[in-house]
């Protein structure tokens, strides 16, 4: 699987996810997928906004663009439908392997 780039969120958007988890309620995992970042990710920024910090960002990085967010999301996608793509092509040729081997 491909590495993706490390990514710098803005504050806003921080925010806005930290509350998806406390004021509507979702699950970690569920609003981290709904919103294509990583769990821990999410986990430190409620982690700090529960202990009364602001989620900014630790250094000063360069936004990411709306366009680097959809591509890093698109290769994450490709990534998975690639791992998808190989496990049913062992699975076809293993039951077509028993396929051979009951007809004979």
């Amino acid at each position: 699987m491909e590495k993706l780039p490390r990514q710098s969120y803005t504050t806003e958007f921080r925010r806005q996810a930290v509350e998806v988890v406390t004021r509507e309620g979702l699950s970690i995992a569920e609003a981290s997928r709904r919103l294509s970042l990583s769990p821990k990710t999410l986990t430190n920024w409620v982690r700090s906004a529960r202990g009364g910090e602001s989620p900014s960002p630790s250094a000063p990085r360069r936004e990411v663009t709306e366009a680097e967010a959809e591509l890093s999301r698109l290769r994450r996608e490709n990534a998975e439908l690639r791992m998808e793509r190989d496990i049913l092509k062992k699975a076809s040729a293993y039951f077509a392997q028993e396929l051979l081997r009951a007809t004979r």
